[in-house]
């Protein structure tokens, strides 16, 4: 059946049936499943007022508008199921565990210490594990995440916890929604003196959204000002009511700088997990797992943290993680010891990969590095095409011509020294609103320092670089310098978050507002062949200045507007001003229709300072 000629161009017409289609997918993917010419779509879509070319990456919306066009109903695939579909082609299957029930072994509670920044989550971690992290980090912040395997003991036995300690700053909401994820219990951290916080709510939400149980930890109970009773009833309003007020969430008051209470909350932990979750996985069976953070370290190369869920990761393994594959070159714990094996719930650094994962990357283990680097390949392929499919912007034939104007665009390219916090600044940049006026753009983003290929983008694009955490490499600054390329660098992201909003800002057009300076009464009317129309007026109000702009008034109403005050006279002497209750003399440009009685008023544009 062939579907009503569009623009001339015949295509086989859909009966309502559905058309999977990827994330980025052209055209020519479109073409493919229905078999028709690619270069007819093209066409149909002219018609539809869209110009796109065969093989450009489109948006969801392009794609379906043509689909109900051709009485086809587009699905474009999720980022997940498009992961399940790809690991399908290879026979492998992520997410489950292979064998059955008697093969399942139980494992550690991966837990996340999460809340409001300045809580004391990373002191208490410093605590339970001897070790100091936060000295590290600016300002104390801890800007990575990390994760760490403590020991207790619970009613005689030995239990093991892996901990991971997710940054607390409002900045690293995505980090946080990762650790979440990749969670099994989570420790909501609440200072006893401060209460309730914005972040202590989001970490709630995220928590709960990851449907992970909750033991809340009442931290800094020894300071001057600590309601621990007020933390527990503030905290029933979002759903967590603590045991002793007939609830089912384990509140522990503890002092991590003092070590108080300490052994309480860890088993607090483990109790939590023996009653509410079933942790058990097969570990004989190929491993699979998360990359919690990435980050190039100058000796070592790409360096990831993955925490294993199932199965057992050894040293020589075949990974992939995201689009990034290799060999487990080797792998060390969080005290940089050397360890051949990892099992369930183990957090492990790897090293061997030959580019820096993404923060909150699937990770697994396939049979040959063949099989790695076709996936990882194809990873890349289709990640590149949804990026260019959301970053292209719908040009249709009716704004072609606003759409060709010069628009201010700060192009940026961003380096850090991981993946997590990179990830977390470009986020928190694009959320900087400045009205429409003004677009921000991530030309590149990447682990690692600034490279002469950055200064090289930068030049090419007009780019300002931002370094994280991270310095210019070689001969970098030096071609910088040369090129004129702005490089910043900065090691907190308040401050990096503040002056792009400033850069955005200065590119702002300038808004005028009107300020009226004076009023004159037209008295006589003069005619010089020299100069034109001369009126001679009183000042009424304010003061009438030369150069000024002017319009005139005829019984209220304007008779002309936007006209220059071009000569200011007191008698024979020029002036610069006439203030109010003084004779003057005036000349409206070329202007010449005025009459007596008719009002002058003098303005000028003053500019508005924005919000």
């Amino acid at each position: 059946m062939q579907a009503p000629s569009v623009g001339g161009v015949r295509l086989p017409k859909g009966n309502g049936e559905t058309i999977r289609l990827h994330r980025g997918a052209s055209l020519t993917d479109f073409a493919e499943k229905i078999d028709a010419n690619p270069a007819s779509l093209v066409q149909v879509l002219f018609h539809l007022g869209e110009m796109v070319t065969a093989t450009q990456s489109v948006s969801e919306d392009v794609l379906e508008l043509l689909g109900s066009e051709m009485n086809y109903k587009v699905q474009v695939v999720s980022p997940e199921e498009e992961d399940r579909e790809l690991l399908e082609a290879f026979d492998i299957t992520y997410g489950e565990d292979a064998g059955g029930e008697e093969d399942l072994r139980p494992r550690p509670p991966v837990v996340t210490v999460m809340g409001h920044v300045d809580h004391g989550k990373t002191r208490l971690l410093d605590t339970i594990r001897k070790t100091k992290v936060a000295e590290g980090e600016a300002g104390g912040i801890t800007q990575h995440i990390g994760a760490y395997q403590v020991e207790t003991e619970v009613d005689g036995e030995p239990r093991v916890i892996t901990f991971i300690d997710t940054p607390g700053h409002e900045a690293f909401t995505a980090m946080r929604a990762r650790g979440a994820q990749a969670t099994d219990i989570a420790v909501i951290v609440v200072a006893a003196d401060d209460g309730v916080m914005p972040q202590t709510v989001e970490a709630i939400n995220h928590a709960q959204a990851a449907k992970a149980p909750i033991v809340v930890a009442v931290n800094k109970i020894d300071v001057e000002g600590a309601n621990p009773a007020k933390v527990r009833q503030q905290l029933t309003e979002y759903g967590l009511v603590a045991e002793e007020y007939g609830g089912d969430t384990m509140f522990v008051d503890i002092s991590a700088k003092q070590g108080t209470n300490i052994d309480g909350l860890l088993e607090a932990i483990v109790l939590t997990a023996d009653a509410a979750l079933d942790l058990r996985a097969n570990p004989d069976m190929e491993a699979q797992g998360v990359a919690i953070e990435a980050h190039l370290d100058r000796g070592r190369g790409p360096v990831a943290t993955v925490l294993v869920q199932r199965g057992t990761l050894r040293v020589g393994d075949s990974v992939v993680a995201g689009d990034a594959y290799g060999r487990v070159r080797r792998m060390v714990d969080e005290y940089n010891r050397d360890v051949t094996e990892a099992t369930p719930s183990r957090p492990v650094q790897v090293i061997g990969f030959t580019s820096v994962p993404r923060a909150g990357d699937t990770f697994l283990v396939v049979e040959e590095d063949r099989v790695a680097r076709q996936i990882a390949e194809r990873r890349q392929a289709r990640i590149r095409n949804a990026e260019n499919a959301a970053r292209r912007k719908r040009v249709s034939l009716e704004d072609l011509d606003s759409a060709l104007k010069e628009t201010n665009t700060l192009n940026l390219i961003i380096k850090g020294d991981n993946s997590g916090t990179v990830e977390a600044l470009e986020a928190s940049l694009l959320q900087i609103d400045v009205g429409d006026e003004v677009e921000l753009n991530v030309v590149h983003r990447g682990v690692g320092g600034v490279t002469e290929s950055d200064i090289d983008l930068a030049t090419a694009s007009d780019a300002i670089v931002i370094g994280y955490n991270v310095r210019a490499q070689g001969k970098a600054t030096e071609r910088a310098t040369r090129e004129g390329v702005d490089v910043r660098y900065y090691t907190v992201i308040y401050q990096a978050i503040e002056e792009i909003e400033q850069a955005l800002k200065g590119m702002l057009k300038p808004i005028y507002e009107e300020v009226e300076l004076g009023k004159a009464e037209v008295r006589e009317v003069f005619k010089s062949s020299k100069v034109g129309t001369i009126a001679g007026c009183l000042v009424t109000s304010g003061v009438i200045r030369r150069n000024a702009k002017a319009r005139l008034l005829r019984d209220d109403v304007v008779v002309a507007e936007n006209l220059p005050v071009n000569s200011l006279r007191r008698f024979k002497d020029d002036v610069v001003e006439v203030r109010d209750g003084f004779e003057c003399g005036l000349t409206l440009g070329k202007f010449s229709d005025i009459k007596i009685g008719d009002v002058v008023e003098t303005y000028e544009l003053r500019e508005k300072p924005r919000e």
